[in-house]
């Protein structure tokens, strides 16, 4: 059952997705992340009176550690996902379990062990591998003059991965799902505020506005069931199954904005996409503490 919460989450998550790719043009990164916190802190409200799920949480520190860096890691990703095709911009946000792996490595050397980096080998290959097909995969992208756009969907892996490590966290503590994702969502609305206090708000009075209401639903859907799918199934079977959020992507994009991906940016994505099941396998085994991925 767990494999079937894991690609519906998934496939939500790549339709909140399209959602946010319509509506780009008409409203900045920071208002579609208030839009999305905003209408996922409702649509989790109520779900949370239903369970009976108490929203005080005894750590609430850590939850504004894991906000600031999903809260970036998701504007970072809306923005990526208005600039770039919608299958390049997902796959660098799913580098975010290559991105821990480099967390890893990174830790081993500031420490000097040179044994533990031995030991790391093929992990150290994976990564660098994940990198290479980054670079394979954006090549189109950088001859359309879109090198920022993938700088972004790289930070947003790489955000994505330090917030990994706080849900980590929060789990270990005992925090229940829809606790954890509520409180994500109001960061999200605050942060989003916040920005469009600063930069502006655009007008709600136009039919583009109507694809915030499914985002915001889809987003609370696909984190749902990406959660259970890690609270009960195997770990490495869910990680690895989360991949196929870009096989959707690929669909969306080539049926529904006429995306055309050529033959070297499909061998980088099959790069990444092996480089990263290769290294969620490897530091599984160097840290077994961690889960395979963030829910």
């Amino acid at each position: 059952m767990h494999a079937v919460w894991m690609i519906a989450a998934s496939f939500f998550l790549a339709s909140m997705s399209v959602c946010v790719k319509y509506a780009s043009p008409y409203f900045s990164a920071l208002e579609i992340v208030f839009y999305r916190g905003a209408i996922g802190m409702v649509f989790l409200l109520v779900m949370a009176r239903s369970r009976r799920v108490p929203l005080s949480t005894p750590v609430p520190m850590m939850h504004v550690w894991r906000n600031v860096a999903g809260v970036v890691a998701l504007a970072a990703s809306f923005y990526a996902i208005g600039h770039l095709p919608l299958a390049t911009a997902m796959t660098l946000n799913y580098m975010s379990g290559v991105w821990v792996a480099t967390f890893l490595i990174g830790g081993t050397l500031a420490m000097g062990d040179l044994a533990g980096i031995r030991r790391q080998g093929p992990l150290v290959l994976t990564v660098l591998a994940a990198f290479i097909g980054v670079v394979m995969m954006l090549r189109p992208t950088l001859e359309q003059d879109q090198i920022f756009a993938g700088l972004i969907g790289l930070l947003s892996g790489m955000m994505g991965a330090m917030a990994y490590v706080q849900v980590a966290a929060l789990g270990r503590a005992g925090e229940p799902e829809t606790r954890t994702v509520f409180y994500f969502s109001v960061g999200a609305t605050v942060a989003g505020a916040a920005g469009m206090l600063v930069q502006g708000a655009s007008s709600l009075a136009r039919i583009e506005a109507l694809w915030l209401l499914p985002m915001g639903v889809l987003a609370a859907l696909g984190q749902l069931c990406m959660t259970r799918a890690y609270t009960r199934g195997a770990a490495m079977v869910v990680a690895n199954l989360q991949y196929s959020g870009i096989v959707f992507a690929v669909l969306y994009g080539m049926l529904l904005f006429g995306d055309r991906i050529p033959p070297m940016g499909w061998a980088g994505m099959a790069l990444i996409i092996a480089s990263a099941m290769a290294a969620t396998a490897l530091r599984t085994r160097a840290a077994p503490n961690l889960p395979a991925e963030e829910p």
